[in-house]
C-alpha cells in the first residue's frame, strides 16, 4: 500500500476505528488480555469501532517454555492484509511479539503513526526463560516502542523507569475494575475447608509471578493460589500444604477473592497488576512489595494494605487492614476513565486533538 493510498484509505474511514494488534489472546487469561478486552468493551460504548488482530486469526506454535501462550506464525503479507482489511484510521500495537513486530513493519512501510503499550517487564520476562543478556533486550524494547508515537503505560513509576531506558512518548493508561462482578460478599467461617486466616494470590502460576517467595513465608492460617500455568504441577508438589484450585472465572471467582483475609501479590515485574484492584474491590487488603504497580495502587494511609520489602511483615500488616479501606480505593478505578485515556492516547499518536473528538463522541452516546 502506497502513501496515496493511507491517505484516501484515512479519508473513507470514521474517525474512530482502531484497529488493535496484540500477541496475547484468548484461550490465555491474563491481565492484557483483560484490560483489552474491558477497554474494548467501553469503546464500542463510546460508538468506537475496533477491530483485533489476534493470533487466533493465524496459525501458531506453542511458546517455548511457556505451552498455554500461543506464538503467531503469520507471514508479513498475512497480518498487511488483516490490518488493510480493517481500514485503520489508527493502530495500536498491544506486544512486542511476533505480531507487533509484523504490525510495527507495517505502519512504518505506510507511513501509518501508531501507539503501542507496555503491559510487561519484558527485557526481564525473556531473561527469566532465556539465556539472554538484559542490555539487549532493553535495546530491542527501545528500539520496537521508540518508533511510534506514544507507549502507553499505567503508572507514574514505570513511566520513571522507561524514561531512564531511554523511551519516548510516554503516555499513561491506567486501569479499571468493573465492580458488578467485584465486589464485598458474605465471608464463609471456613472457607475451601481451609482454616482461617486464608492469604489467596490469584493470576498465572509462571516463574516470573515469583510465587515461592510468598509460598515460603511462615504464616498463619492458610495458603491459596488461585490460577494455573506451566509452574503449578512443580509448585504443588513442593509445597503440598498449599491449596492450588485452577483458573477460576468470573462470579466463580469474585466468590473466591471475597473469601479471603490477605491478597497478597509477590511479583515484582508487573507493570500494574489487576488482580490488586480486583481484590481491593472485594474487600481484601492488599500485601506486596513496594515495587511498581502496588506502590502506584495502594497509598499506605488509605488503610487498605501493607507493602513492605518482608513479604512476610506486609502480609500481617495487611491482616490489621479494614475491608471496608479496600473496598474503598478501588472506586478510584474504573474501565470508562481508563478507557477514555486510551482513546486520547491513540488520538494524540494520531495527531489529533483529543479534546475535540472526545465531547462529540460522549454526545453521540
Amino acid at each position: 500500500m502506497t502513501l496515496v493510498d493511507m491517505t484516501r484509505l484515512k479519508s473513507l474511514t470514521p474517525m474512530t476505528r482502531i484497529t488493535i494488534v496484540s500477541d496475547a489472546w484468548y484461550p490465555q487469561v491474563n491481565g492484557v488480555v483483560r484490560s483489552i478486552e474491558n477497554t474494548n468493551r467501553e469503546l464500542k460504548s463510546m460508538g468506537v469501532d475496533v477491530v483485533m488482530v489476534t493470533p487466533k486469526d493465524f496459525s501458531s506454535i506453542p511458546c517455548p517454555t511457556y505451552p498455554e501462550i500461543r506464538l503467531s506464525m503469520a507471514s508479513y503479507r498475512q497480518v498487511s492484509d488483516a490490518i488493510e482489511a480493517s481500514m485503520p484510521t489508527a493502530v495500536h500495537i498491544a506486544t512486542e511479539g511476533p505480531l507487533g513486530l509484523l504490525a510495527r513493519r507495517w505502519c512504518l512501510k505506510n507511513g501509518m503513526a501508531f501507539s503501542t503499550s507496555y503491559h510487561t517487564r519484558f527485557p526481564e520476562y525473556v531473561a527469566a526463560r532465556f539465556p539472554i543478556p538484559t542490555r539487549w533486550l532493553h535495546a530491542f524494547v527501545r528500539w520496537f516502542h521508540n518508533a511510534g508515537n506514544g507507549c502507553m503505560v499505567a503508572t507514574a513509576s514505570l513511566e520513571r523507569e522507561l524514561g531512564k531506558l531511554g523511551i519516548k512518548n510516554l503516555l499513561r493508561w491506567s486501569r479499571g475494575i468493573d465492580q458488578t462482578v467485584f465486589h464485598p460478599m458474605a465471608q464463609d467461617e471456613r472457607p475451601f475447608d481451609l482454616p482461617r486466616p486464608i492469604f489467596m494470590t490469584v493470576g498465572r502460576v509462571s516463574v516470573e509471578k515469583n510465587l515461592p517467595a510468598f509460598l515460603d513465608l511462615d504464616l498463619p492460617g492458610s495458603k491459596v493460589v488461585v490460577g494455573d500455568g506451566p509452574a503449578r504441577a512443580d509448585l504443588q508438589k513442593r509445597y503440598p500444604n498449599v491449596l492450588f484450585t485452577g483458573m477460576k472465572t468470573g462470579e466463580d471467582l469474585a466468590r473466591a477473592y471475597a473469601q479471603a483475609d490477605v491478597f497478597v501479590f509477590p511479583s515484582k515485574t508487573d507493570t500494574f497488576g489487576n488482580t490488586i484492584l480486583e481484590a481491593l474491590a472485594s474487600g481484601v487488603p492488599v500485601a506486596a512489595y513496594p515495587v511498581t504497580g502496588p506502590i502506584d495502587i495502594i497509598d499506605q494511609s488509605s488503610g487498605a494494605g501493607a507493602l513492605h520489602e518482608d513479604l512476610r511483615q506486609a502480609c500481617l500488616e495487611a491482616l490489621n487492614c479494614r475491608r471496608e479501606d479496600a473496598s474503598r480505593l478501588a472506586r478510584n478505578f474504573t474501565w470508562e476513565a481508563a478507557s477514555r485515556q486510551f482513546l486520547g492516547n491513540v488520538l494524540k499518536a494520531q495527531g489529533v486533538e483529543a479534546d475535540k473528538v472526545l465531547p462529540r463522541l460522549a454526545a453521540a452516546e
